[in-house]
């Protein structure tokens, strides 16, 4: 058995270590090599020892050479693209060599030269100056070689690595992202001087005001703080007062040990994270986690991020009110984990494991799962316990994490125990240990609320752990749906602690098909095997522009609650951790129908954690209909991940009293015209029932849009059953109903004229067997080409019924192209619900009594449901418009729990008045 297929983690590999920001001298490795890619490990020639690179290309290092023109990238979630006969992998596995020749500094000479990678995909093997050096595994871990004796300080040496792009590593690399292979993080030649500390453990916890600090080192040294006046030899244990470290407040020490080989630099945060009566706490605070999973991705480098692409991703958590990340399902490049220290974020830092594709139990006679087999119990501690000495000295991981959707298995508890006897400060976290055997959190995924809030009243359960959400909320295409539910159930029960949105961005990889650029997703590079779109399930899109869900997801975890108190009050809650308000102002602003009538500054008191004030309502009034007041809470003063002035929370308060139901429109009838295609009236032409909506990621994953598609809601054609003046209006009745099946839907048109235009009522009324659920009921219609939509009602952003918390009554303005969203692949979208007034450049409609949802397009229902691709989408001659009665919430569906009754449209009579006005 080649190395390629060894179970063993690698050899002469050194012993895992700390990342350090320290004096060690070094030379940066990245940027072009030499490289040459065959198509096999046979077809590799065996000239690594001397190679002649004349006519080899260049890539660059960091990255993936799938995404520079080898190869092409394979996107699968569960399965493997290969056979499952581990730990063979198949013979055509593309080989990438890399060779590059480094000029090692004379200074280097008398240390220990080392060569360090910080992550390959999936395995390599080293040689240095004609001398094999030995190989290593698991791919987004680092691992180091001793060189000293093969290079010469003051000469050239000359370095190949070889990477597979399969391995037996593989097997336990499955982790729901694209494949992708190659040297994607950095490499470097070190010089480690005998008097100089390689490898650091910081403990430092924190009690009532106090830190200790203890710092432990491979050589001894002098530990000094000096904003603590602190200096103490390592190994020994020292007090001092201090403030601590928090996600809201991460406070950090700045520190120094010095060897007689230099500076070992440190960034120290007192913290002290335990468990007590079913509670996870930092110290002594109960941590709601409103978290997400992340992913290292680029749309362009894949995983090769550089330095501002991890700062973005911690600037863009910090202004949304996130507070925790999940590394999945690896860990992260320690840069992220350095910034989730300064800026503030609680880590779940997960261990490089992932087994997916075998499922969740053994598959006789002999194809256990890798956690079940001891075969491979050495990779996988080490790979628990490389991924602890990397990242041990950082205070925001708060929790580690074994791995991911490996089932259950021995080699896990192995996992846990060398989790336990290197740091057993931190708790250990794994999802599959379903009875919390193990554990010290319970976790599960996409639970429903319901669910969530029996573990959480029921401390018999389950050791009365901690119990949190490592996956939920799932952020595919139109959604997340309901997060509302969740909220209200992390609140009630302390025991609940939240959890992590699946997931921060979707991973389309920018490309060029059919001369159109477009974000990537399976199936995109023709891979045989794929989960389509599946990869993009973000609450970012792929170039970190922040969808509709994010918005939500904001508004829903935002740490303040500002609510109307029932006695002429404003109620302001602080959900913060340890922030008081003192940081915030509250402005004001009262509205009458979307124009401003006044604004202010709120006078609100400073709100300790937890606690809750009621300020009196500013002085306004409330005799103009639609009057609304709304209370912003922002940054005073900058902070280094935002602005004076960005957005903390806000709320909303109807101030005036809704008015009562218009009475019925007297006139006389209306010009309309109804024909096989549609109604017509003014500018509006082509209008009929509408019941079927683009599907969402949503409706199609868990086979909702199969049943309605049996229904035959897709292909619903309409019927003029008949027409004429009846009752001072021009009444139109038609049928809409689906080919070869007994049920429709009877709907009265009645068009009556009004002063300046027409006002229609519309009465729906099922037969037959009907469906229970409609994706949506209303009209559509189609107008003269419109550039641009002026509205009332909620946005900016579409919103649905289970997707609104974010959407703020108000006045509005958007082009037709501004109003879509560019889902990776199309789907319904654009939906504002409970809108008051639209104008559609010089035609208004108005709602009479009940408020209606719109959408306005550019392209019909049929183009954004046949699109792969927002690029497929273009504008016709005309706009589409939707005036929807309601319409089915979007939910979680596609990887999560059902969506619940409550959010489903169910077939029942309904009516819609709407008031057209050509201005």
């Amino acid at each position: 058995m080649s190395y390629v297929e060894d179970f063993a983690p690698g050899e002469n590999v050194l012993p895992a270590r700390a990342w350090l920001d320290d004096d060690t001298e070094r030379v940066a490795l990245g940027g072009d090599w030499s490289f040459r890619l065959s198509p096999s490990v046979a077809d590799a020639p065996d000239d690594l020892k001397d190679p002649d690179t004349s006519g080899w290309d260049t890539l660059a290092v960091p990255g993936h050479w799938q995404l520079s023109g080898y190869g092409a990238p394979a996107y699968t979630n569960v399965v493997y693209p290969f056979p499952l006969e581990p730990p063979y992998v198949p013979t055509d596995n593309p080989t990438g060599d890399y060779v590059r020749t480094v000029a090692v500094p004379a200074s280097f000479a008398g240390a220990r030269v080392v060569l360090r990678f910080e992550g390959v995909d999936s395995r390599f093997k080293v040689y240095v100056n004609g001398s094999a050096v030995g190989w290593s595994s698991g791919s987004r871990l680092p691992s180091e070689f001793d060189v000293t004796s093969l290079v010469t300080p003051g000469s050239e040496a000359r370095i190949a690595v070889r990477v597979h792009q399969w391995s037996a590593g593989s097997y336990v690399e499955d982790q729901d992202m694209w494949w992708l292979s190659g040297i994607f993080r950095e490499v470097n030649l070190l010089a480690q001087r005998p008097e100089a500390a390689t490898d650091v453990f910081v403990h430092s916890s924190y009690a009532d005001g106090v830190g200790t600090l203890r710092v432990d080192a491979d050589v001894a040294g002098t530990v000094v703080v000096p904003e603590l006046g602190l200096e103490t030899p390592t190994g020994v244990e020292v007090t001092a007062p201090v403030e601590p470290w928090s996600a809201e407040v991460p406070r950090l020490y700045d520190g120094v040990l010095q060897t007689a080989g230099g500076a070992v630099r440190l960034r120290i945060g007192f913290r002290t994270v335990a468990i007590a009566d079913g509670v996870l706490t930092v110290n002594g605070n109960r941590v709601l986690f409103n978290g997400v999973n992340r992913h290292e991705f680029h749309p362009d480098r894949g995983r090769a991020l550089t330095e501002q692409d991890m700062l973005d991703d911690v600037l863009i958590m910090k202004r949304a009110g996130i507070n925790a990340v999940r590394t999945s399902h690896y860990p992260p490049h320690p840069h992220f984990l350095s910034l989730c220290d300064e800026y503030g974020l609680y880590v779940v830092d997960e261990c490089d494991l992932e087994t997916h594709g075998f499922g969740y139990e053994p598959e006789p006679p002999d194809l256990p799962n890798p956690v079940m087999d001891p075969r491979w119990r050495d990779d996988l501690v080490t790979r628990m316990q490389r991924m602890i000495h990397r990242d041990k000295n950082h205070p925001s991981i708060v929790i580690w994490s074994l791995g991911n959707e490996c089932g259950m298995g021995e080699n896990l508890k192995a996992m846990y125990d060398a989790a336990k006897e290197l740091d057993p400060s931190r708790p250990v976290h794994y999802e599959r240990d379903l009875e919390a055997e193990f554990v010290d959190i319970y976790s599960r995924m996409y639970t429903d609320p319901a669910g969530c809030a029996e573990i959480g009243a029921d401390a018999s359960k389950y050791r009365n752990l901690p119990f949190i959400l490592c996956e939920y909320g799932h952020a595919m295409g139109n959604g997340p749906g309901g997060l509302l539910d969740y909220r209200d159930v992390f609140d009630k029960y302390p025991r609940c602690q939240g959890g992590f949105i699946w997931e921060f961005i979707d991973h389309g990889l920018r490309t060029t098909i059919d001369g159109r650029e477009v974000y990537a997703y399976g199936g995109d590079f023709g891979e045989t095997i794929h989960d389509g779109n599946f990869v993009c399930d973000g609450l970012l899109f792929p170039d970190r522009t922040p969808s509709p869900g994010m918005h939500e997801f904001i508004k829903v975890i935002e740490p303040l609650r500002i609510l109307a108190a029932g006695n002429g009050a404003i109620s302001i809650t602080n959900r913060h951790e340890v922030l008081d308000t003192g940081h915030l102002t509250f402005t004001y602003k009262i509205e009458a129908e979307g124009n401003q009538l006044t604004t202010g500054t709120l006078d609100v008191p400073t709100i300790a954690p937890s606690a809750t004030v009621e300020v009196a309502l500013p002085a306004h009034d409330a005799s103009a209909p639609e009057t609304w007041l709304t209370v912003t809470a922002a940054l005073t003063e900058p902070t280094p991940w935002a602005e004076a002035g960005h957005r903390i929370a806000w709320g909303q308060l109807r101030l005036d009293e809704p008015a009562a139901a218009a009475p019925a429109v007297s006139g006389s009838p209306a010009e309309v015209s109804a024909g096989v295609r549609g109604i017509a009236v003014g500018v509006v032409s082509n209008a009929r029932v509408e019941v079927w909506r683009a599907p969402i990621d949503n409706d199609a994953q868990p086979g909702v849009v199969e049943s309605w598609r049996e229904e035959g809601l897709h292909r619903v054609q309409q019927r003029v059953v008949s027409q004429g003046e009846r009752d001072g209006a021009y009444e139109v009745v038609t049928r809409t109903a689906p080919p070869a099946l007994q049920w429709g839907l009877r709907s009265t048109w009645r068009w009556t004229a009004t002063e300046g235009g027409v006002q229609l009522d519309l009465s729906v009324v099922p037969e037959g067997q009907f469906p229970k659920v409609l994706p949506r009921l209303g009209i559509t219609f189609e107008l003269p080409k419109v550039e641009r939509v002026e509205w009332f009602g909620t946005g900016p952003n579409e919103a649905y019924v289970d997707t609104r918390e974010a959407a703020a009554v108000g006045k509005y303005s958007a082009t037709v192209a501004e109003l879509q969203t560019p889902y990776v692949r199309p789907q319904e979208n654009g939906h504002r619900i409970d809108t008051r007034w639209a104008t559609l450049d010089g035609l208004r409609i108005d709602a009479v009594g009940t408020l209606f949802g719109l959408t306005v397009r550019d392209w019909t229902t049929h183009d954004l449901e046949t699109a792969t691709h927002a690029a497929d989408l273009k504008p016709g001659d005309v706009t589409h418009v939707t005036l929807d009665i309601a319409q089915t919430g979007v939910g979680t569906a596609a990887c999560g729990p059902a969506l619940p009754e409550r959010d489903q449209l169910k077939t029942a009579p309904a009516n819609l008045s709407v008031r057209f006005t050509q201005q």
